[in-house]
């Protein structure tokens, strides 16, 4: 595998993520949380992310044989999952900047974070193909895998600082940004779920 197709590799995991477009749903996720329950979900998520698509490389075309399972199916329950978490944005009410320290910290670095968001349907699919193609050459394979982790170390970055962004956009324009990337976040998944019907129809 030359560097150009190990460049290619690694821009297409930037493309599949999406880190910058991760974090801003991210710092959406986490309004008026603390920093410490930032950091936490933002290392947990990448973390399990780097388990799960890692797992998938070396096991997941073997797995999916094995249980005679489509990926366009992951797409499929990708976005429905993902549609849900983008309906809660839209419609869940503004309570306003206190009353935080009431509320119960829920666990969100399995999901949405990890699942679907980070290694979502896309990037899972890709991590298959890539690692099935590499699966005969060590160096390749190691290749694949350093990529991963400097994919995921660069979403890493961008969630640390993706509260600083919304902070300083503000409030009023953060709840207004919340509700837009809802509404964003659910076309997505719908595009998720018709590209897993396409190929069930292919």
């Amino acid at each position: 595998m030359n560097s150009s197709t190990l460049l290619t590799a690694l821009i297409s995991y930037l493309i599949v993520i999406d880190p910058i477009g991760v974090s801003i749903i991210f710092a959406g996720l986490t309004t008026r949380k603390d920093e410490a329950y930032v950091r936490r979900m933002a290392f947990r998520s990448v973390i399990l992310s780097i388990i799960l698509v890692l797992c998938f490389g070396f096991f997941g075309a073997w797995l999916l044989n094995r249980l005679g399972i489509a990926m366009d199916s992951f797409r499929i329950a990708g976005g429905l999952l993902l549609f849900y978490t983008a309906f809660n944005m839209i419609t869940k009410p503004d309570k306003g900047n206190g009353g935080s320290h009431g509320e119960a910290l829920e666990d969100i670095s399995v999901y949405p974070l990890a699942i679907p968001l980070i290694a979502g349907p896309g990037c899972l699919t890709l991590t298959i193909l890539l690692f099935t193609n590499a699966a005969k050459s060590v160096q390749e394979t190691f290749a694949l895998v350093c990529i991963v982790l400097v994919a995921l170390a660069f979403t890493l970055f961008c969630l640390l600082y993706a509260k600083r962004l919304s902070l300083l956009i503000g409030p009023t324009a953060n709840n207004l940004l919340n509700r837009l990337l809802g509404v964003l976040l659910a076309s997505l998944s719908i595009q998720f779920i018709v590209d897993g019907i396409k190929g069930f129809i292919r």
